[in-house]
């Protein structure tokens, strides 16, 4: 927390990055698996940042979701 409540950010978000990590276990193994994506932020109007986060974490949960579905596929055709 900011220790000056009357200054205002004057810092521009120029990259966003999230990574999503699951971990599993399958019988007797473990796995864990993990997707980290970064991207660059345009300096354009009307970018939302908000909604930008909300869809980099839709991405990365969504490839670590995908990790784990094809790890329990395998295991299950054994």
């Amino acid at each position: 927390m900011s220790k000056n409540k009357s200054y205002e950010s004057k810092a521009q978000i120029s990259t966003i990055k999230a990574t999503s990590r699951m971990s599993i276990k399958v019988k007797e193994s473990f796995f864990t698996v993990e997707y980290c994506e970064e991207r660059t932020i345009p300096q354009v109007e009307g970018v939302d940042i908000e909604e930008e986060r909300y869809m980099l974490w839709d991405k990365v949960n969504s490839e670590t979701d995908k990790q784990i579905d094809e790890i329990i596929d395998s295991f299950a055709k054994q």
